[in-house]
C-alpha cells in the first residue's frame, strides 16, 4: 500500500504542478480582460445555448486546456455568478474543443498513417462526429432548461476590468488557492483508488472474448481488442497490418474498432475524467459529467456499430 500511496503521491505533484501554471496563467489572462476580448468568437454558439457570457470565455480556453477552463467555470460558480445548471453545460461544451485538437494531434498524425485513409478516416469521423452531438445536445438542452434571462445575469461581471501585470498574478493566485487545494486533495484521493483497482487487476479482468464472438468479429482480431482498451495506439499498430494484408476487411477492422472503443472508454473515463472532474466539480456533479460524456461517446460508437453490423448483414 505504501508503494501505492508513493506513486500516487508522484502523479499527484506532476499533475497538479501543470495545472497550477495554466491556472495561474489563464487566471492573470482573465484578470487582465484577454478572453473576453476573444470570447465574441464563440458568443453564437453559446448564445444559442441560453448560457451566460462567461461561458463563451471559458470555451475558447478549453483549446488550450479543458481542466483550466472548467476550473475557471467552478470558480464562477463559487463566486455565486453561475447556477449549477450553467455550470453543468459549460462543462460539457467545454469538452467539444478536445475532439478537434485531436483531429490534427492524433487522427491525422496517428490514426490515419497507422489504418489507411479509409478505415482511419471513418474512425476519425466518427470521433469529430461526437464532438459535434455533443455540441448540439448543449445547445438544444440548453434552450429547453435554461432561460432566456440567464444569458446576462446581473451578477456577471460581462467587462473585466483590465489590470496590470502585477495586480494580476495577484488576483489570480488569490481566487484559485481555495480551488486548488480542494483539486489537489481529491485528484489523491481518486488517483490512489484508480491505482488501487488497477494493482488488483480490475481493468486487466475486463474479458472482450464473449462479445467479440457475439458479434462475429474473427477470432485473429481478439487480441487486438483486448489490447486496445488498455492502449488505443497500440491495438490500432496491431491492427492495421491485418488490414494492409487482407487478413479482414475494412468493414470488420470498423467493427473492432468500433467494439475496442466501448470497452476503451469507461476505462478511460474511470482512470482518468474521473480524477479530473471530480477535483474539479466536486463528486456529484462530476461524477455526472464523467457518466454523460462518456455515455455520448459510446452512443455515437454504437450506433456506428448497429450500422456497420447492419452493411454487413
Amino acid at each position: 500500500m505504501l508503494d501505492l500511496i508513493v506513486e500516487t503521491l508522484d502523479d499527484t505533484v506532476s499533475t497538479m504542478t501543470t495545472v497550477f501554471v495554466m491556472l495561474f496563467i489563464t487566471g492573470m489572462m482573465t484578470e487582465m480582460g484577454l478572453f473576453h476580448r476573444l470570447s465574441a468568437i464563440s458568443r453564437p454558439l453559446v448564445s444559442l445555448s441560453h448560457l451566460p457570457a462567461a461561458a463563451a470565455s471559458t470555451f475558447m480556453v478549453s483549446f488550450g486546456s479543458t481542466i483550466a477552463a472548467n476550473t475557471m467555470i467552478a470558480r464562477l460558480k463559487e463566486e455565486g455568478h453561475l447556477s449549477d445548471r450553467q455550470v453543468f453545460f459549460s462543462a460539457i461544451m467545454n469538452g467539444v474543443p478536445v475532439y478537434f485538437r485531436e483531429l490534427f494531434t492524433y487522427q491525422l498524425a496517428f490514426v490515419v498513417p497507422i489504418l489507411g485513409i479509409c478505415v482511419g478516416g471513418i474512425y476519425a469521423a466518427v470521433s469529430i462526429s461526437a464532438g459535434i452531438i455533443r455540441l448540439i445536445l448543449v445547445m438544444i438542452l440548453g434552450r429547453a432548461y435554461l432561460k432566456e434571462d440567464e444569458k446576462s445575469s446581473p451578477q456577471m461581471p460581462e467587462s473585466p476590468e483590465r489590470r496590470n501585470l502585477r495586480d494580476a498574478a495577484l488576483r489570480s493566485l488569490l481566487g484559485q488557492k481555495q480551488i486548488f487545494f480542494r483539486m489537489t486533495v481529491l485528484y489523491f484521493i481518486m488517483t490512489l483508488l484508480v491505482l488501487y483497482l488497477n494493482n488488483e487487476g480490475f481493468f486487466q479482468s475486463l474479458d472482450v472474448l464473449p462479445i467479440a464472438h457475439l458479434f462475429g468479429v474473427p477470432p485473429a482480431t481478439v487480441i487486438p481488442i483486448t489490447i486496445y482498451v488498455a492502449s488505443p495506439k497500440a491495438g490500432m499498430i496491431l491492427l492495421g497490418p491485418m488490414i494492409q494484408n487482407g487478413n479482414i476487411s475494412e468493414i470488420q477492422a470498423l467493427i473492432v474498432l468500433m467494439l475496442g472503443s466501448m470497452f476503451m472508454l469507461p476505462v478511460y473515463a474511470i482512470k482518468s475524467m474521473m480524477p479530473n472532474y471530480t477535483s474539479v466539480f466536486g463528486m456529484r456533479m462530476g461524477l455526472s459529467l464523467v457518466v454523460v460524456s462518456t455515455g455520448i461517446n459510446i452512443m455515437v460508437r454504437l450506433l456506428v456499430l448497429v450500422l456497420l453490423l447492419m452493411a454487413t448483414g
